[in-house]
């Protein structure tokens, strides 16, 4: 019998064998054929998600030609690259003024071009909430030079000057729709919105577009007509240039441009750069970039070969018991003569025959499902894709993947029905066979090795020892698993009846259990590892963090000196628009000499107010100064922390970020700013505060109880009123007051050292004034509530600003977290469910007996409960210790490098934290087990119908 004549036989009985066992067929397609569903699925996105090279230009010029824009160095001879990555003088240029003459750009464009503007302007519009800070671009849409760069998707474009488009973000953060009129403030000019547009590569943005000289122009002339109105401040402008019909911009076009000043991003050029030779910058200078394809191959190459390994392990074991359940059918091919080769290839045909089939499906259902979410993939990303790239020869390798994947899982089952003997295969004897005892050891040597190897990269900052060790000590507990496996079974002696069968019948099938558990671990591993690193990252972004206010609090803070009633119109602003709860903490802000904060005049004249912080130990920052660099090369990234919490250092670096309370951070109020911002409710330091002593927060700047305050009163021409009150020369004070000093750990509160009563502030000859109030809210407010707060400030002649602590941002990392145990965890469920379902298949004698026996029906659920919890739960427990181990070594290295910064900057944190995400261990250690069995039990019948047991 040829060659292809045997394989033809079993690939035909391989077919009728699958066909004859659906079940056990449809688990091993599902599992070859996700990972190719996600791949392929991943593939296309990628491919449609990430823009080319053309369909960037076009996101930046439309359809024109090229983009022309002035290099803002005045009529000057400038250089770039075609790409406009880079550009600057050439050599021997002459250095352009520090107020550069204009450039005609015009002048630069070829014979024969059109072009049309785009200039926008940071502008304040009404909305149907209140106003909003946006950004208004005048660009002629309706032209067809823009087709690309933005699109209509519903309505009409302006016709007119007084009418406008907006993004489909604009309108649905402001309420509006499209015949909706907004008005700009300043002009108070009325447009109306005539049509919603997209940027593809910006669907975020929110954005109002208007036709050249309906913006712009008006709102110049309205300025110059009423000094009250403040001009606009327009970005620069850039010209979109068809050129001649056929003739495009070319590299000559572009550097006969370059010799007047004007920077050129020619379609043509990009997409065809010129030599290298005929470019000056880049045969100069040799201008080089990194490219990232390596390390992409790399990282697909990785992710391939782990979805193969999950493969491989979850669908071997059910090639193993379909080549158990067809022993008899091997046996007879044995006796009819063949050899054990074509025994193996039934078996490897199983392989064909289902890895085929699953690898189509998961393709198809991959394209599918792309197609299917798309809108949804846009809207995270924020970028249309451009036309849905499919690459058929990327498409057949991901699928030939899958059909060596299902071949893979079917080889050791197959080399497995070869050893067997016809006699056994005839009688289904298994026979005993004792377990390997050099593998145990091996794996155990791999995983201490392997452990030594990654800790040895994360101390010397080697990430290839860390990837290297990480992989051979997680083979090393691969090799480990059918020992522990084994172990499991001495476990339950003494349990009840169905978790012991359970321990017994996992421990007696190895081949079944310990791959199923050793994909779980997998799975599990690399999401503890992702989870950990990620974890402990947030945690030093959280301790990195430096707070504006502190958390739950809003402050409204003055933005110039208020006449009348407008503080008390924005503090009703506020408490009418936000979710405050609680009481109102006004406070005031103190200064001495003139209030240049009001004038913006120079420093000279205006005076100073400083608290002087006395020098030596606990009041001096050991990080600042001689000998600070030395010090920091002695301390560990713990140590650096608790010295960076001290009072002494706190205040070095925090007070820089918080909110405006003045230069010297010392603000005049009472007892309620310290219960609702400081968060101090101690009835003594308000006592002290009636009595007229100041509250201090930072205990460095206190010595003896007292503080050290210096005042310099110098008053500047302009501040007539003071002049009359305070005459004569500048006057330096220095005042040594008694001070109540709050407990250390409130140096670092944002924004505040101290707390100065008025009447004290009015003894030391100082200046007070009404400047705000800390208000505590319920949430960061929404888009609606600041539009109608905007829109409130804006009414009470715009005297206040609204203050917010946003927190550190962690949202991205949390749903990455999420995602992570949410894949970890189907992984668990599906290898824990196939190796239930497979030791269903595989023990129909053992329940027959039960059954027989007169075991009760439930003792059927509970077995297959337990036969599940007892995969997923291992599988979890052994692959959080493997997670642990490269999450640690990248750990170390971040520790290594932050520890090289803080040595060249004294005061740069280096606390590196290892934090577990015990959120997602527990979710995975304790839920997902308990789900899977608890389904399993709910899925498998409690009825078993009698047989006659062979054998």
């Amino acid at each position: 019998m040829s060659v292809f004549t045997g394989w033809r036989a079993a690939l035909r009985i391989a077919r009728r064998d699958a066909l004859r066992s659906k079940g056990r067929s449809a688990l091993v397609v599902a599992m070859i054929a996700l990972p190719v569903l996600g791949v392929t699925a991943a593939d296309v996105t990628y491919r449609s998600s990430t823009p080319t090279a053309a369909e960037k230009l076009t996101a930046t010029m439309g359809s024109a030609d090229a983009v022309f824009s002035s290099a803002g160095m005045g009529p000057v001879p400038v250089e770039q690259l075609p790409d406009l990555r880079t550009y600057g003088s050439p050599p021997g240029a002459p250095q352009p003024d520090s107020a550069p003459k204009p450039v005609d750009v015009r002048s630069a464009f070829p014979e024969g071009s059109r072009y049309i503007t785009e200039q926008s302007v940071p502008a304040t519009v009404t909305t149907r909430h209140g106003i909003a800070n946006i950004e208004i671009v005048e660009l002629r849409t309706s032209d067809p030079a823009v087709r690309g760069k933005l699109d209509l998707v519903e309505g009409t474009y302006p016709a007119g000057k007084d009418e406008v488009v907006a993004t489909e973000h604009f309108l649905e953060s402001t309420g509006l729709r499209i015949g909706s009129r907004t008005t700009l403030s300043g002009p108070e000019q009325t447009y109306t919105i005539t049509g919603s547009v997209e940027l593809h590569s910006e669907l975020g943005a929110s954005k109002l577009y208007a036709d050249p000289g309906a913006v712009l122009a008006p709102w110049t002339a309205a300025a110059a007509r009423d000094d009250k109105i403040v001009p606009p401040n327009p970005g620069d402008t850039k010209w979109l240039v068809q050129g001649a019909p056929g003739a495009g911009i070319t590299w000559s076009d572009v550097l006969a441009a370059n010799k007047k000043g004007v920077l050129v991003l020619s379609r043509q050029v990009a997409l065809d750069p010129p030599p290298d030779s005929e470019v000056p910058m880049a045969a100069r200078a040799g201008m080089g970039f990194p490219d990232g394809s390596a390390e992409l191959s790399a990282a697909v190459v990785t992710v391939v070969a782990m979805a193969v390994l999950e493969v491989v392990l979850l669908a071997g074991p059910a090639f193993a018991v379909g080549a158990r359940r067809s022993r008899r059918q091997l046996g007879l091919v044995g006796t009819c003569g063949g050899d054990r080769s074509q025994v193996r290839a039934v078996v490897l045909a199983g392989g064909v025959v289902l890895g085929g089939f699953g690898a189509v499906s998961g393709v198809v259902a991959g394209l599918g499902l792309t197609v299917l979410f798309r809108p949804l993939i846009e809207g995270w990303t924020e970028n249309r894709f451009g036309e849905l790239e499919i690459r058929p020869w990327e498409l057949l390798a991901i699928a030939v993947i899958g059909l060596v994947t299902g071949i893979l899982a079917a080889l050791a089952p197959a080399i497995v029905a070869g050893r067997q003997s016809v006699l056994e295969s005839l009688t289904g004897r298994r026979g005993t066979r004792r377990s390997s005892r050099v593998l145990p050891a091996v794996g155990c040597v791999a995983m201490a090795g392997g452990i030594a190897v990654a800790v040895i990269g994360g101390t010397t900052g080697n990430t290839n020892l860390v990837a290297g060790g990480s992989v051979v000590a997680e083979l090393g507990v691969l090799a480990c698993i059918p020992v522990i496996v084994g172990f499991l079974g001495r476990l339950g002696s003494r349990l009840p009846l169905s978790p012991r069968m359970a321990l017994r019948d996992a421990a007696r099938n190895r081949g079944r259990t310990a791959p199923a558990v050793a994909a779980v671990m997998a799975a599990v591993a690399g999401t503890v590892a992702i989870a950990t690193y990620t974890a402990s990252v947030m945690a030093e972004h959280e301790y990195d963090h430096i707070p504006m206010l502190t958390p739950g609090t809003a402050a409204l803070v003055g933005s110039q000196p208020t006449e009348g009633d407008q503080l008390p119109l924005a503090r009703a602003a506020v408490e009418r628009n936000l979710a405050v709860s609680g009481g109102r903490a006004d406070f005031g802000r103190v200064w001495a000499g003139s209030d240049c904060s009001v004038y913006y005049e120079e420093e000279d004249g205006c005076g100073t107010l400083e608290m002087v912080k006395p020098t030596g130990k606990g009041h001096s920052c050991p990080l600042q100064g001689p000998g600070a660099r030395k010090l920091a090369e002695g301390l560990s990234a713990g140590a650096h922390k608790k010295l960076m919490g001290s009072p002494a250092c706190v205040d070095e670096y925090i007070q820089a970020y918080s909110f405006d309370s003045g230069i010297a951070k010392i603000v005049v109020g009472d007892a309620s700013v310290l219960t609702s911002y400081v968060k101090l409710d101690d009835p003594e330091a308000a006592r002290a505060l009636a009595d007229g002593t100041p509250v201090l927060l930072n205990p460095a700047y206190a010595e003896n109880g007292q503080v050290t305050l210096k005042s310099v009163h110098t008053y500047n021409e302009r501040d007539t009123e003071n002049r009359k009150l305070h005459p004569g020369t500048a006057r330096t004070t220095t005042d040594r007051i008694k001070v109540y000093v709050a407990p250390g750990k409130y140096a670092a509160t944002p924004g505040i050292r101290m707390i100065l009563p008025k009447k004290t502030a009015d003894r030391l000859g100082l200046h007070t004034q009404d400047y705000g109030s800390i208000y505590t809210v319920t949430h960061t407010p929404t888009d609606a509530e600041q539009q109608a707060l905007q829109a409130a400030f804006a009414q009470a002649g715009d005297a206040a600003f609204l203050q917010t602590e946003q927190g550190a941002e962690s949202r991205d990392e949390d749903v990455i977290l999420l995602i992570l145990a949410l894949f970890a965890g189907v992984v668990t469920l599906g290898a824990a469910a196939i190796t239930t379902g497979l030791a269903k298949a595989d023990a129909e004698a053992d329940l027959t007996t039960l059954s027989a026996v007169g075991a009760p029906p439930g003792v059927r659920r509970s077995l297959s409960g337990f036969q599940c919890l007892v995969v997923a739960l291992t599988g979890v427990l052994l692959g959080t210790v493997a997670g642990i181990v490269p999450a640690v070594s990248l750990r170390l290295i971040d520790l290594r490098e932050a520890m090289a910064a803080m040595r060249k900057e004294p005061m740069d944190s280096a606390y590196t934290p290892i934090v577990l995400p015990w959120e997602t261990i527990g979710l995975l250690a304790l839920v997902v087990p308990v789900l899977a069995g608890l389904l399993a039990a709910a899925f498998a019948g409690s009825r078993l119908k009698l047989a006659r047991r062979a054998g």
